[in-house]
């Protein structure tokens, strides 16, 4: 008999799981190049000129890309987004994205709280954390 995957009930008990993060761009093809063609990211879903769906190579999780409403400005530095994007090989990933061009705020360092994390910023400056946690992912944080 097969067994069956038991869903976490939330607080009105209702299972709830993270689907996508929304990323609004100013113009869609750079960040497609970027999200598709630099980060391995595949195209699932669009419509040319407004919007794109895409998979993580893992084919885990989603992210989409949105054009922002006409005259709306895009300040991603004051918006509070950042996207978190676990790598196992974290510093050869980001060597190999330094390699063709990508800017990083930070190369892989050691975190305080056990991770190792890179940040860098999307064309339209969204900031994104390539990180590695392994093990420690979903342990309480221990700051010795």
């Amino acid at each position: 008999m097969a067994k069956r995957k038991v869903q976490r009930k939330g607080r009105n008990g209702l299972a709830l799981e993270f689907n996508h993060a929304m990323v609004y761009t100013q113009r869609l093809a750079r960040s497609l190049a970027f999200y598709r063609d630099l980060l391995g990211f595949r195209l699932v879903d669009d419509f040319p000129g407004f919007y794109a769906r895409l998979v993580s190579p893992s084919g885990q999780t989603t992210i989409a890309l949105h054009v922002l409403e006409p005259r709306r400005k895009l300040d991603a530095k004051r918006e509070g987004v950042r996207l978190y994007f676990e790598v196992e090989q974290l510093d050869v990933y980001c060597k190999a994205l330094r390699k063709q061009g990508v800017r990083f705020d930070q190369m892989p360092k050691d975190m305080p709280w056990g991770w190792r994390h890179a940040y860098l910023r999307d064309p339209d400056g969204h900031e994104l954390s390539l990180y590695w946690a392994g093990k420690a992912r979903l342990r309480k944080t221990r700051i010795d």
